[in-house]
């Protein structure tokens, strides 16, 4: 893996914020290609020894309810660019017609099969496929749709530098994002004015340290990490 060169970047990221986040990575040279290492390798084993369980889900998930297997969504990723994300599908068909791309708690869109996975993380295991194929990395700022990029500050595109990840700090530290979205939206307003005005700046926060503090070290402690948050 390797950062562009500064003139090459899209001309919204090329601005004084992302800079210095953009000068700290080019100096991780090495680090950044074992990054990219450790991922393919990772993702070719997990995906490996975990088929027999993500076929176990999959039936599940067919038994349980009307629809496909897998939930595809356009996502941003490393530059602005868009991609198709793999996650188990855990809402009803046809969620997308029925609310926004935010869930909260009591989310009458989840599946019974889907509360299930969620809770354990399953859901992401596919994103496994995005791995290998570029889009994405174990670790490092999850993918947001258009429309919540869309209103990110200058400084926040600083976390497109690298491919969005499986898991970061803030997954874990939003481990139960439904249930901090259900707070918030009692002080009123829409799902999506509620996740832009407070939980997405927020969550820019350990992004933003995660950028500045980079390192494959950091990646494995997060991956780590992540395993207890879903075991506890």
């Amino acid at each position: 893996m390797r950062l562009l060169d500064w003139e090459r970047l899209p001309k919204r990221m090329r601005n004084e914020s992302v800079r210095p986040y953009y000068d700290r990575l080019r100096a991780r040279k090495r680090d950044l290609a074992a990054k990219r290492t450790m991922d393919v390798a990772a993702a070719a084993v997990l995906t490996v020894i975990l088929s027999p369980v993500m076929l176990i889900l999959a039936i599940g998930i067919k038994i349980d309810s009307r629809g496909p297997v897998f939930f595809r969504q356009e996502r941003i990723t490393q530059y602005g660019r868009s991609y198709r994300i793999f996650k188990f599908r855990t809402m009803v068909a046809d969620a997308d017609k029925r609310g926004s791309a935010v869930t909260t708690s009591g989310d009458s869109r989840i599946t019974r099969m889907g509360r299930l996975i969620r809770k354990c993380r399953l859901d992401e295991l596919p994103q496994l496929f995005n791995v290998l194929a570029g889009d994405m990395s174990f670790v490092g700022t999850r993918p947001e749709v258009k429309k919540y990029v869309d209103a990110y500050t200058e400084e926040m595109w600083a976390t497109l530098l690298l491919p969005a990840g499986i898991t970061s700090k803030t997954s874990i530290a939003y481990k139960d994002e439904d249930e901090v979205m259900g707070r918030y939206l009692k002080e009123g307003g829409s799902v999506d004015e509620v996740y832009i005005r407070r939980v997405l700046p927020d969550k820019m926060r350990y992004n933003l340290d995660y950028l500045e503090n980079f390192s494959v070290i950091g990646d494995i402690k997060v991956m780590i990490g992540t395993v207890f948050a879903v075991i506890r």
